[in-house]
């Protein structure tokens, strides 16, 4: 049986990984409104994954007898200055989703909840790729400053995303 704390923290989750998905897809909505299908691609996956991230927590709580409690989730922003600026948003955002997980990771090792701690650590190395993702399409954009070749060619790369 899993804590009432840890429960109601992977319960928490649960919703950011849920408004992680939603934030995705206001950006995929941006992205092809800017005639940017690569780039939408590339986040369309990412709603998946986020969507995916969120169930794992669900079946997680499921298998521990726990009861999964859903939230309401926040509305995301709907526009960005430039496609600088969403990828800025994006790090972000993974690296608050990051802190999040080394908080559970840390409530876990306090409760000393071992399976906890297991699926945890799935989290703890998915969240470097993340952030390393993010990162590295943050770092191109910052280096091509919204030029629209090569915007555009960056746009490509993206869309072969599988």
């Amino acid at each position: 049986m899993i804590s009432k704390k840890m429960l109601d923290a992977i319960n928490e989750q649960i919703n950011k990984e849920l408004f992680s998905s939603y934030l995705y897809l206001s950006m995929v909505t941006y992205f092809e409104d800017k005639e940017l299908p690569g780039i939408a691609h590339w986040l369309r996956l990412q709603v998946i994954e986020e969507n995916e991230h969120a169930m794992k927590f669900f079946d997680y709580l499921v298998d521990r007898g726990g009861k999964v409690s859903l939230d309401a989730i926040e509305k995301p922003k709907a526009e960005w200055e430039s496609s600088l600026d969403a990828f800025k948003e994006v790090l972000a955002h993974e690296q608050m989703i990051t802190a999040s997980i080394n908080d559970l990771y840390e409530l876990a090792l306090e409760e000393k909840d071992y399976p906890s701690q297991f699926l945890l650590q799935w989290y703890v190395e998915e969240q470097v790729e993340e952030e390393s993702n993010a990162s590295g399409i943050l770092h191109q954009l910052e280096m091509i400053e919204d030029k629209g070749t090569a915007v555009l060619m960056l746009d490509k790369e993206l869309g072969q995303r599988a």
